[in-house]
């Protein structure tokens, strides 16, 4: 696989120059090692801040959500490896506007371990709360949702929280806003080819060209099948089935939907997707209150696509819909 790179091992921080360099008005960065980074205008007196993080290889998750009504900070570690509790301290205390710090983060062990390590180390000066992304309807059954990963479904979890945290709103109500956008989220996703670590060069798993599988994490972790390639009417219908029977949805639910590219699949591919997992909903009884389609979560060069699902309160769908800036997400 050819890749546009310089030392693999400089991969990460040169991504994050790049960045920093591109967008000096809305992004600075507030560690030593430059792998804390913050809102320009961070911290905002009497403002919860937002704190996320993760490894690398997946933009715009995780730092195309710090901005405007979105997250406050990130700690970037490297390719698909967990920030240190250094990195996620730096971005906590520069996201401290009096009001404490939310943690919200996808829900991998190493990112846990880490995010309790920098709140304790930053408890005598800052209160934080944690709400961690359990989307991905294919990495656990219902009776054990906590254990599920956090993928593309994150990104409405940093919507409803960053625009509660704009508003003002104190540390409890916006880890209770997080909270709510969580539960009613579920995501699901398929790959068709997989990723090219930078420093590693060969594949993370392999699929024949004929091949798909449904329901792969954002790491190249296994799904719950593996068979031939299907239409994208199928493979739409079969993402939109298992999410609906999750909740369950009903006839009369409102919901907001994302259809997210993992790094390879052309955009037209997306919006086919969209298509028939629309006319299902449609189908259902289900109204559909908010689309977002795009690249939202990617693993470097992955082709794929993911269907997340969030069911709607009239408060969500407020929070949904309030101004938010980033340099990778404008609404």
């Amino acid at each position: 696989m050819k890749k546009i790179i310089n030392n693999p091992n400089a991969f990460v921080d040169e991504v994050l120059d790049g960045i920093l360099a591109a967008h000096p008005t809305m992004l600075k960065a507030v560690s030593d090692d430059r792998r804390a980074i913050a809102r320009a205008d961070a911290p905002i007196k009497g403002h919860v801040g937002i704190v996320t993080g993760g490894g690398s290889g997946h933009l715009p998750l995780f730092l195309g959500y710090v901005g405007y009504g979105l997250c406050t900070a990130v700690a970037v570690g490297n390719v698909f490896s967990s920030p240190s509790a250094e990195q996620i301290l730096a971005a906590t205390r520069a996201s401290h506007g009096g009001a404490g710090v939310l943690f919200l983060y996808g829900n991998y062990g190493g990112d846990v371990m880490n995010f309790d390590l920098a709140g304790e180390l930053a408890a005598d000066a800052i209160e934080t709360d944690t709400v961690v992304g359990i989307d991905d309807v294919a990495s656990a059954p219902p009776e054990r949702s906590s254990d599920r990963r956090g993928v593309a479904g994150l990104f409405f979890a940093y919507k409803c929280a960053g625009a509660a945290a704009e508003s003002g709103a104190p540390l409890k109500d916006v880890a209770a806003t997080a909270r709510s956008a969580a539960a009613n989220t579920r995501s699901m996703g398929v790959g068709l080819s997989p990723t090219i670590l930078p420093a590693a060069g060969k594949p993370t798993f392999e699929l024949a060209p004929n091949e798909m599988e449904i329901g792969i994490g954002i790491h190249g972790e296994r799904g719950g099948r593996r068979g031939q390639l299907e239409s994208a009417d199928r493979i739409a219908a079969d993402l939109t089935e298992k999410i609906a029977a999750d909740f369950p949805l009903a006839r009369g639910d409102a919901v907001a939907v994302l259809v997210n590219g993992l790094g390879a699949t052309p955009l037209e591919e997306l919006y086919v997707v969209y298509r028939h997992a629309r006319k299902i909903l449609d189908g259902m009884g289900v109204a559909v209150r908010r689309t977002y389609v795009g690249e939202f979560a990617t693993s470097l060069e992955m082709a794929g696509a993911s269907l997340s699902i969030m069911r709607l309160d009239d408060d969500l769908t407020k929070l949904l819909q309030a101004p938010a800036r980033s340099p990778f997400f404008r609404e």
